[in-house]
């Protein structure tokens, strides 16, 4: 009977599956055959979804901070000072990259600064971006550029840092205006003065190519600002 008792004990300590007796495993202690499970009940790792939620959160945030109109974005002016873009809110605006020494420059200023003298004072406002990716027709200083564009053209409306429209370095603000308009032939800017129009609530309503006139632009300008005359 003990060396019997001892075989099952030892059988039960190693988890070996054998035969035994009701009778045989009846006269064993019950500590021996009590079998405890590997986990216990009160430690079972339960399911979480807190991986699902989180997921789902960090999109909400993600999707709350992803920029809504140009108001969400600063910009720098040409003395390098920080510039909200939420102080135009309420106006129409036409924002543009600009270069000095473009084919195209001598017709885009002349045009834009009669655009802004006409509409000024109906809410209108022209944003200039300076930008040298094209030809390198930018080369100068922002101090050279503003200078160039107020002293030639009576340029009034606000001329900002020289930025990059294009490419990993392209300005936020620019990345978020081609994602709002695409181009004909896909969304990177073409060349210098290439314009997109914004209306009221910061929401960029049309895209020009650079060959577009500023005049030519005027009817939907004035749609915009709810000017009839």
């Amino acid at each position: 009977m003990l060396r019997s008792s001892f075989r099952l004990l030892y059988i039960t300590r190693t988890n070996l599956l054998v035969r035994a007796s009701p009778s045989s495993l009846s006269r064993l202690p019950s500590k021996f055959t009590s079998a405890k499970p590997l986990v216990s009940s009160h430690h079972q790792i339960p399911l979480s979804t807190t991986g699902a939620k989180l997921s789902r959160s960090e999109h909400s945030m993600a999707a709350s901070s992803e920029p809504k109109s140009i108001y969400d974005f600063t910009v720098k002016d040409a003395k390098g000072n920080d510039v909200d873009l939420s102080t135009y809110k309420g106006k129409v605006l036409l924002i543009v990259n600009v270069a000095s020494q473009c084919g195209l420059t001598n017709s885009n200023y002349t045009e834009l600064a009669q655009l802004y003298q006409k509409y000024k004072d109906h809410g209108f406002e022209i944003l200039a971006f300076p930008c040298n990716q094209f030809g390198n027709q930018e080369p100068g200083s922002n101090e050279e550029i503003v200078q160039f564009a107020c002293t030639r053209f009576k340029a009034e409306y606000p001329i900002f840092d020289k930025v990059d429209v294009n490419g990993d370095s392209a300005a936020p603000i620019y990345k978020f205006l081609k994602s709002s308009k695409g181009g004909l032939f896909g969304d990177g800017i073409k060349w210098n003065f290439a314009k997109f129009l914004v209306d009221k609530d910061g929401n960029v309503v049309d895209r020009y190519a650079p060959t577009t006139s500023p005049l030519s632009i005027e009817k939907d300008l004035k749609k915009l600002l709810g000017v009839t005359a």
